[in-house]
């Protein structure tokens, strides 16, 4: 069975982080394993408050599942400071995982800020050339690259600009566009669309989190970044289209809609 570890935050609610993360990967057919960066108190409103493991405690964590079942793929998600950030790259280096997903969590879908203000520097520096690919939003990417992002093509530009200095793979996800939801892959200096119909449903808790987990299950089983992304595309839409409507405000997305229709 392949495995697959994220490193993120834990969401009570269940829509995203960890939560998030392991029902996508189980979905997958992938055996989860999670390292906690932080205790988060939020639902589908709001983060009403937010404890960090401590960088210290995320280091035994990962050396805990790395020196017992290593995993086949590794997922980033939620990192808030500085210290765990660069406590997460040691642990990276020494131990060497292949396929790397980052997914470069700053703001929640309710539009609270998940990143200390100084930790994005060392995160662009240290941690986000370890990935095999990264998978910013548009707000996440206007961060990283500088410039505003409107278009189409200032996502290539973005995306070109943000992969100059990555070995890895940079996917733009495109859902915060007015008509579309057509994502861009930069991948070995070409750009790849992953064009998308937009579902009319304000239930997008967690799709972030969601589209890194489903990427690093298909890597894990064996596919290439360019069909891992195409499928977990098609996996994520599917969740949006099963229309869950849970809690008060943007709530989470079907995870289990497939074992749900195997039931049916």
């Amino acid at each position: 069975m392949k495995k697959v570890l994220t490193i993120a935050g834990s969401d009570c609610s269940g829509g995203a982080g960890i939560q998030a993360d392991i029902k996508t990967m189980t979905a997958h057919g992938v055996y989860a394993m999670s390292v906690i960066t932080a205790l988060t108190a939020q639902n589908t409103i709001g983060v009403d408050d937010v404890l960090d493991a401590g960088a210290a405690f995320v280091g035994r964590q990962m050396d805990s599942v790395f020196t017992d079942i290593f995993p086949d793929a590794v997922k980033i998600g939620m990192v808030s400071n500085k210290e765990t950030i660069l406590m997460i790259t040691d642990k990276l280096k020494a131990y060497k995982p292949e396929n790397i997903v980052i997914d470069p969590v700053m703001v929640s879908t309710s539009g609270c800020a998940l990143m200390q203000p100084d930790a994005m520097d060392t995160l662009i520096r240290y941690l986000l050339p370890l990935g095999l690919v990264i998978t910013p939003n548009i707000p996440e990417a206007e961060k990283l690259c500088g410039f505003e992002i409107t278009s189409t093509a200032d996502m290539e530009r973005a995306a070109e600009l943000i992969g100059k200095n990555l070995s890895g793979s940079v996917l733009i996800k495109g859902g915060h566009l007015t008509e579309t939801a057509d994502d861009l892959l930069y991948d070995k200096g070409e750009f790849f669309w992953y064009r998308g119909e937009r579902i009319s449903n304000p239930n997008t808790h967690g799709t972030g989190c969601t589209l890194s987990s489903a990427i690093a299950s298909n890597l894990a089983l064996g596919f290439d970044v360019r069909e891992s992304v195409g499928r977990a595309k098609t996996y994520i839409t599917d969740a949006l289209k099963a229309g869950l409507d849970l809690g008060h405000g943007s709530g989470p997305l079907n995870h289990c809609v497939y074992i749900s229709k195997m039931e049916d």
